[in-house]
């Protein structure tokens, strides 16, 4: 069984720098046996932003590959700040932020990016956890998808 670390190396994708915070707040926070992460954005290698209003600017599609860029920069601040992802037990947690029309109805889609990023890290049993997935009018930079999660940390 392949450990997180070389399940993500197996995958072949860069981690973005991870983003620094752009308000009063802690990207994350260790509580006894948890790691919480504030909602990350869709930072990417360059450090710049994916922006864009799904159903508007962009496809489900692009949204979709955006989630899971909100994926790699919650996995480059979970290794910023814990040195490894094998650290991680398992994700409990994933709230899913999207920035979209008001008739657009498949935000699971879109949050699908991160959620399969994170099965693919952690295995189907560890990284698959409890999620919910809504739309917004707006979100911060006009980014397109917005993510914060829990995880359960490894003995």
């Amino acid at each position: 069984m392949n450990t997180a670390e070389q399940n993500f190396a197996a995958l072949g994708l860069n981690l973005p720098p991870a983003p620094k915070p752009l308000g009063v707040y802690k990207p994350c926070l260790i509580d006894g046996k948890y790691l919480y992460l504030s909602g990350h954005g869709t930072v990417q290698d360059d450090g710049t932003l994916i922006i864009g209003r799904i159903g508007a600017d962009m496809t489900q599609e692009e949204g979709k590959l955006a989630a899971r860029q909100v994926g790699l920069a919650m996995l480059a601040t979970i290794k910023a700040n814990i040195g490894s992802l094998d650290k991680v037990k398992r994700v409990i947690k994933v709230l899913g932020m999207v920035n979209c029309t008001p008739d657009f109805e498949k935000h699971p889609f879109i949050i699908n990016g991160c959620s399969e990023l994170f099965a693919s890290v952690w295995g189907n049993e560890n990284g698959i956890g409890v999620r919910s997935a809504v739309g917004f009018g707006s979100l911060p930079d006009n980014i397109p998808v917005e993510i914060e999660a829990l995880f359960e940390l490894a003995d």
